[in-house]
């Protein structure tokens, strides 16, 4: 029986309180450039899955820092060269999106396998070098939020 990937996932925005925001550049797609994201896997909880992806990912440990749950949902449609690891059929996928922030920029582990290089941007930057649209839209709200007066 083959396991397939839930349709199901989380993206996790890591910035800095000035908002340098980190970006991974894919390994299957150099020049693709996103904020940690990963698959729900079966017994965890949504929040599980964000630190455990951003731990994969980068090395950093969430627990030291603010993980925050932004209770936002995106739905997109799954890349066609990617939905072989999903059932038959599904072709959505739901994310999740948080934010975690961190008091200074860092260097990061890199997971191998999926990414080849990290940066670190301002937030008007990131947004702009990120490929998927609920990346860039999860950047600006975070943006947007950090530097409107209240």
């Amino acid at each position: 029986m083959t396991a397939y990937k839930q349709p199901v996932s989380v993206l996790v925005v890591i910035h800095t309180p000035a908002l340098d925001i980190l970006l991974l550049e894919r390994a299957a797609h150099p020049g693709f450039w996103q904020s940690v994201t990963g698959s729900h896997e079966e017994d965890e909880s949504l929040i599980e899955t964000a630190h455990r992806e951003v731990q994969e990912e980068t090395g950093i440990d969430t627990v030291l820092f603010k993980l925050r749950d932004w209770q936002q949902t995106n739905t997109f449609e799954i890349f066609p060269e990617w939905r072989h690891r999903y059932a038959p059929g599904v072709t959505q996928n739901v994310e999740h999106v948080f934010s975690l922030e961190i008091p200074t920029i860092r260097p990061v582990t890199i997971s191998p396998g999926e990414h080849i290089g990290y940066q670190w941007l301002p937030w008007q930057d990131a947004a702009e070098r990120c490929f998927s649209w609920s990346n860039r839209d999860a950047i600006l709200a975070l943006g947007k939020n950090i530097t409107s007066p209240d």
